[in-house]
């Protein structure tokens, strides 16, 4: 198992779809929103993942799919 965090920023165009909800349903992941700012233009999200590692990149590649641009923390930066 792994834990991972990410920076997740989305356009305006993708701010109100449940796209963390439907990673959480596609991939054996458990998701675990740490921080959020969302305004009418953009939406930046900290988000953590627990689960196996290939099934983690696997989530994260779906969500670039889906337009959202997807960053890797480093380690203790939100803790």
């Amino acid at each position: 198992m792994a834990l991972q965090r990410f920076y997740l920023t989305y356009s305006q165009e993708k701010i109100k779809e449940p796209l963390i909800y439907q990673l959480g349903h596609k991939f054996k992941v458990v998701t675990n929103i740490r921080g959020a700012s969302v305004s009418d233009h953009i939406g930046i999200v900290a988000l953590e993942l627990d689960g196996d590692g290939d099934e983690i990149h696997d989530a994260m590649e779906w969500l670039a799919g889906k337009g959202v641009k997807v960053e890797p923390i480093e380690k203790n930066v939100i803790e």
